[in-house]
């Protein structure tokens, strides 16, 4: 499954079945009480002295990620799954098996070099943030929705400000969600700097269009 027919045959996210809650990992923690590792906080540690980690979701990662890669003050980028309820998901668990998780690209990136507003307006300039589950009319369901993941409370705070800017230029409402950055599953080696891999440029300040599939 390391191709772009895999993507097209799992794009789309089907209902949890009545067993959906097996698909949970449950740990115990000291004083007995079951914990899921896949609710808590993204404790990683960013790549390098003076980064920071930011999380955005805005439909297929493989674009993200090289949206992100072009820009400068970012020194390293990752895709996965984050927001869901699955311990340690796979893609194909994330397609077909309701475990909630969103494509996310997570971005490690030099705040001084890069400010925290710059990764917003670049995800803001990605995405149509009315629509829901989705950002074309061939991919669809919750893994491919909206949504910006904060790690501290002065990137709530921007992100949360820029959101009522934003809806100043649609006519619909935004359906991006703005919650707190959950732990972070990378996706398989294959995902990850796919377009790339696949002959296009990820050179720093490059503005070729993107074409979703390389």
């Amino acid at each position: 499954m390391s191709s772009a027919w895999t993507k097209s045959i799992l794009h789309s996210e089907q209902p949890a079945d009545r067993d959906s809650a097996r698909l949970t990992t449950a740990m115990s923690s000291s004083d007995g009480a079951v914990v899921n590792p896949a609710l808590g906080p993204d404790t990683d540690s960013p790549a390098g002295e003076g980064l920071e980690l930011a999380q955005f979701a805005a439909g297929c990662f493989w674009s993200a990620e090289l949206v992100y890669q072009r820009l400068p003050g970012v020194a390293r980028t990752e895709v996965g799954y984050s927001q869901g309820h699955r311990h340690e998901p796979t893609y194909e668990l994330v397609c077909g098996h309701g475990t909630g998780h969103a494509e996310v690209v997570r971005v490690h990136y030099d705040p001084e070099q890069c400010p925290y507003a710059k990764l917003l307006d670049v995800f803001w300039a990605k995405i149509n943030p009315t629509l829901l589950n989705r950002q074309d009319d061939k991919y669809y369901g919750t893994q491919y929705r909206s949504g910006i993941y904060y790690y501290t409370a002065e990137q709530e705070k921007l992100a949360r400000e820029s959101l009522p800017e934003q809806q100043k230029k649609w006519e619909d409402k935004i359906v991006t969600e703005i919650l707190p950055a959950k732990r972070f599953y990378p996706a398989e080696e294959y995902h990850q700097r796919y377009l790339e891999k696949g002959g296009q440029s990820a050179e720093k300040g490059c503005i070729d269009p993107i074409r979703c599939y390389g």
